[in-house]
């Protein structure tokens, strides 16, 4: 499915499954010199304390964790032989990841979270406050509550390399840094790029760190040649520590920490009030609306609470901090943004565990825009990948692409020069079929007709190994029937990914009933490996995603039918908080693509998806108009048109949609045209579910909102009929049934839930 450019948490994704937060939950319980989580060894005076969480694949600071660590940074401050620390994890994939959620979860009121930040600030004001050096020695991860640990220690050293990132992500979960960090990164850094981090959630690698500022020192990591690089790295990493704590406590080394010319006069114009507030706090906050409408508390409570530090100091800022920490914890909308990490988190593990064979060589056939972004996500994740397709110039078409991707990280450096190279290098471009013969999976992307589906199946039984599993990348055409061509329908599954697929997160993986676990666990590997959120749905028409925005967008073609103008329709979907207008939507998806799938679901759906606009589609489709693949659609895509300048509509659109006008039988207030699009989604979302077409409401929220660009503060179609209402939304959808029919009665399980108000999809 082409859809782009569509989840504002496809730029904000929480790369850990622990909670990227900020708070702590320090307790008054001290632990002897070693512990399960912690050890300190003092060598010299310097106290190394090692944190190492044996139960977790990251350090994140828990409440038995951040007690534990306590007692030993209270040992630092108060032991006379100890004249220095060192704080390093044992885990080089990861410093400190931020706090664990369940701590937030236990909250139940404003002043409770805002307890929680208080105790995270008092205790590392102490460590920051401390007489003697604390030195912070970073490899991997340094998130949330981690770095703010590292801030307040006196000097930071961090391994140079591509895993080794720091960021203050909360504003992703609709909070803010709330043990210091809205303070302490402005004050280390400058202020539009401390802001930057904070409003987006930005992570910065350890060469930028050091230019910006947050970072003291670098560390090369070692060389290739030498076994365990990773281990031996993160030893080096702990002896330089301790020499740079050494130097520190003797007063043989200062931190030199004097900015760039330009830098210091920028700090210095910053200073001025009127200066700052004009040219960067104004900005800022232009950027934040303009990204988020406005509909996202935490952006704009981070530009508050930076601006009080600066304006009236830092005990006022944190006292601001811990206050607008405690209030946004409690918004529906951090519970839905926490609920989708949850889900995020549920989405990257493998519910069919490991597959009996790891599948290491992909052959995707055909090198189209899919095909060629599918074998793109797989070269820099170990596969080894065929491209297949039937001509010559669709190979190079292909080909060009995934150069053009791999340029792009090589210019944006998560990619060296050289392992671009070895990277292309995995990817054989071919011809012939007979190239994909020792394939562990093959994954088709051609065209969307059944016939043609067939075909390739049995050409492709023809040649591979019993064992291959066969995936189809369809968007609507179940997979049950793809598979009646098969002779091994039970290695034949759906792998639904969607456009373009080196940006989007989602992967949709359709089972039938005769898939066996191992080829289903072997295609959601194969998708968790190329870094996707992987959602497992059963077979049917338009699987899940598909289903569910076709009935939206057929009640977007009658709302334009009824004289809302596209204009009109977009402005009006994106304040409701949709990424992508709703009418730009269906210019990125393709009139072609959206009516080749509409009369398909059409035919199995009838009157409840709304068959009135078949005529309209014909009309579309006869004048060319395909959206922007076609260089017009509801709006004309002509490179004349200045960036950000708005389109220009079509008027061979508005024309036809003239012919097939329709009168509005309700009002249409703006409230209403945009309940009008959410709740024909969230219908057929919890109609997915009663059906068992979903395994749960989480994923059915991930689908929804990291492949179709659902409202991500209301965190999935099921998590906002639990705030909404079921029964509120009932009598919404019943007055819009009165007013147009079945494709607005509500189904079964949404009742149940509205007659019994103690019913939550989500706990």
């Amino acid at each position: 499915m082409n859809i782009a450019r569509l989840s504002m948490l496809g730029r904000l994704n929480p790369i850990s499954p622990k909670f990227p937060g900020s708070f702590f939950s320090f307790g008054r319980h001290f632990s002897s010199q070693s512990s399960e989580y912690i050890t300190c060894d003092v060598r010299n005076g310097v106290a190394v304390v090692k944190f190492d969480n044996p139960k977790e694949k990251v350090n994140s600071l828990s409440e038995e964790f951040s007690s534990q660590m306590e007692a030993h940074l209270e040992r630092i401050l108060t032991d006379s032989s100890i004249t220095s620390g060192v704080l390093i994890s044992g885990k080089p994939e990861n410093f400190i990841v931020g706090a664990d959620i369940t701590m937030l979860e236990k909250c139940k009121s404003a002043a409770e979270s805002e307890t929680l930040a208080r105790g995270g600030q008092d205790m590392l004001l102490r460590l920051r406050s401390s007489p003697k050096p604390v030195v912070a020695a970073i490899m991997g991860q340094c998130l949330g509550g981690g770095l703010e640990v590292a801030m307040n220690c006196h000097y930071r050293i961090a391994v140079k390399d591509k895993k080794t990132v720091l960021g203050l992500p909360e504003v992703m979960l609709g909070l803010l840094p709330g043990a210091t960090g809205t303070q302490r990164l402005p004050a280390l850094i400058n202020l539009p790029e401390a802001l930057t981090m904070m409003l987006t959630g930005k992570q910065v690698r350890a060469d930028k760190a050091k230019k910006l500022g947050l970072v003291d020192l670098l560390v090369n990591p070692l060389g290739p040649g030498i076994k365990s690089p990773e281990i031996m790295t993160l030893e080096y990493l702990e002896q330089v520590s301790v020499q740079i704590a050494e130097q520190l406590a003797k007063g043989k080394l200062t931190p030199n920490r004097k900015r760039p010319l330009p830098e210091r006069i920028q700090a210095l114009l910053f200073k001025n009030q009127y200066v700052r507030d004009n040219l960067v706090f104004a900005k800022a906050k232009q950027g934040v609306m303009k990204q988020t409408q406005g509909l996202y508390p935490a952006p704009l409570k981070i530009l508050d609470v930076v601006k009080t530090g600066l304006e009236k100091g830092e005990h006022a800022g944190l006292e601001a901090e811990r206050r607008g920490f405690g209030e946004l914890a409690q918004t529906p909308h951090s519970k839905a943004l926490i609920g989708l990490f949850r889900g995020q988190t549920l989405c990257k593990k493998n519910r069919f565990g490991k597959p009996a064979k790891e599948p290491k060589t992909i052959s995707v056939l055909g090198a189209g825009l899919m095909g060629a972004g599918i074998a793109a996500v797989s070269l820099d994740k170990g596969f080894d990948v065929v491209m297949k397709d039937m001509n010559a110039n669709g190979l190079t078409r292909g080909s060009q692409q995934i150069s053009k991707i791999y340029d792009g990280y090589a210019k944006r450096k998560r990619i060296t020069q050289y392992e671009k190279d070895v990277y292309l290098s995995r990817l054989q471009p071919s011809l012939n079929y007979s190239d994909i013969s020792k394939s562990d999976i093959v994954i088709e992307a051609v065209f969307e007709d059944i016939k043609i589906k067939h075909a390739v199946v049995k050409e492709v039984e023809s040649i591979v190994r019993p064992d291959c599993v066969f995936a189809s990348n369809t968007s609507a055409l179940p997979i049950a029937q793809i598979a009646e061509a098969s002779k091994r329908p039970e290695n034949v599954v759906g792998m639904h990914y969607f456009s373009p697929v080196d940006k989007m997160q989602l992967l949709e993986i359709i089972t039938t009933d005769k898939t066996t676990k191992e080829a289903a666990s072997q295609a959601v590997q194969v998708g968790l490996k190329q870094g996707k959120v992987v959602i497992v749905v059963k077979d049917g028409p338009g699987f899940y995603t598909t289903r569910i925005l076709s009935f939206t967008m057929s009640e977007a073609f009658r709302l334009l039918q009824e004289g809302v103008e596209p204009t009109k329709l977009d402005k009006l979907s994106k304040a409701y908080g949709w990424p992508v207008g709703t009418a730009t939507l269906l210019d990125e998806v393709g009139m072609d693509v959206g009516a080749h799938i509409g009369v398909y679901l059409e035919g199995i759906f009838k009157e409840r998806l709304n068959g009135g606009t078949r005529a309209l589609g014909d009309d579309i489709m006869a004048s060319g108009c395909y959206g922007r693949k076609s260089g017009k659609g509801w709006y004309l895509y002509d490179s004349s048109v200045k960036k950000g300048s708005p389109r220009p509509m079509n008027p061979v659109m508005l024309d036809i949609l003239k012919r097939h006008s329709l009168t509005p039988k309700l009002e249409n207030t703006d409230e209403q045209i945009q309940m009008r699009l959410v709740v024909r989604m969230v219908n057929e979302a919890i109609l997915c579910l009663q059906e068992g077409v979903l395994h749960n409401p989480l994923e059915g929220d991930v689908g929804a909102v990291f492949g179709l660009g659902f409202p991500p503060f209301h965190g999935g179609p099921f998590r906002f009929v639990d705030h909404y209402g079921a029964g509120r939304l009932v009598s919404l959808m019943e007055t819009f049934q009165n007013a147009y029919g079945p494709e607005f009665a509500p189904c079964q399980l949404l009742l149940d839930h509205a007659k019994d108000p103690t019913l939550r999809f989500h706990k």
